[in-house]
């Protein structure tokens, strides 16, 4: 039976070896020793029993393969909370941190004292900005939405895991809302953004595992924006928030679209923490 570093070694050279992050083999590793990393470093020398030594190693083998981590560990870490994944949803990254947190702030200065507020997330996937918006800000009535049964199950998971009240709603973007006549406040999402053009070039990670619907949108990815821009009109309240996650090099043409919608609109295009353009908040008050 291998000790706790020679398992770290091994891995980190195999993936290595593999071009994938070696440091992944520590992410893995801690999941099947239910360690954190300060108590992992502390028991370098003791032994793993067998069985952990297994799972760990086919772990290793299937992100050698490209699988990744998440889905091998069936979680990921969102704004401090984490949240269960797997292969219907997409996995949850930094760049959508960034969304929740200029909502939050926008919404305290464009709706002020105002508390008794509805949000809708389109395309929830796994639910992170439903359930993160619910829990910062709980007076907001929140409602999440996906075409995909699959990736609803998987959001209705993480808000009862994390005690978030959520309405969830099967459906194609804001057609479920148009036909019930029910309009919102605060409209966030994520949606596919990613040129199909784009598919022979991005990560095998990616493209081979997480969900194609939830990440192409046609020739320039912005097919989705301009289905929500036709149908945004009939679902929001006269003074509304709207924040859509963009592709980088993305945010002029979305702010055109937005301003075309709303010509009355103050929009912003906002950067990640890298400086791209990630964000386009659109502030309606007509």
């Amino acid at each position: 039976m291998a000790k706790v570093f020679e398992a770290l070694n091994w891995a980190s050279s195999f993936l290595k070896k593999h071009g994938r992050d070696e440091n992944a083999g520590e992410l893995l590793l801690r999941h099947y020793t239910k360690m954190d990393r300060s108590r992992l470093l502390a028991e370098l020398k003791h032994e793993l029993d067998r069985e952990t030594e297994n799972l760990f190693r086919e772990a290793v083998l299937l992100h050698a393969k490209g699988k990744p981590v998440q889905y091998i560990t069936g979680t990921e870490d969102f704004y401090g909370r984490t949240f269960c994944v797997n292969e219907a949803v997409l996995i949850p990254r930094p760049e959508t941190e960034e969304l929740v947190f200029g909502a939050l702030k926008r919404m305290e200065e464009f709706f002020q004292r105002q508390k008794k507020l509805d949000l809708l997330d389109v395309g929830t996937g796994s639910g992170v900005i439903a359930v993160t918006m619910k829990l910062e800000f709980p007076d907001l009535t929140v409602t999440a939405s996906d075409i995909s049964e699959a990736a609803l199950h998987v959001a209705e998971k993480n808000a009862s895991r994390l005690g978030a009240s959520i309405h969830f709603v099967h459906g194609d973007l804001l057609k479920p809302f148009i036909e019930s006549g029910k309009k919102f406040d605060i409209i966030l999402s994520n949606p596919p953004y990613i040129p199909v053009g784009d598919l022979a070039v991005i990560s095998e990670v990616v493209k081979d595992h997480e969900p194609h619907q939830a990440l192409f949108a046609g020739e320039d990815g912005l097919d989705m924006y301009r289905r929500l821009m036709d149908e945004l009109p009939f679902v929001v309240r006269e003074k509304a928030l709207v924040g859509f996650e963009i592709g980088a090099g993305q945010g002029k043409a979305v702010a055109k679209l937005f301003q075309q919608t709303f010509p009355n609109a103050a929009v912003e295009v906002v950067n990640d923490i890298n400086g791209k353009d990630r964000i386009v908040f659109a502030a309606i008050n007509s």
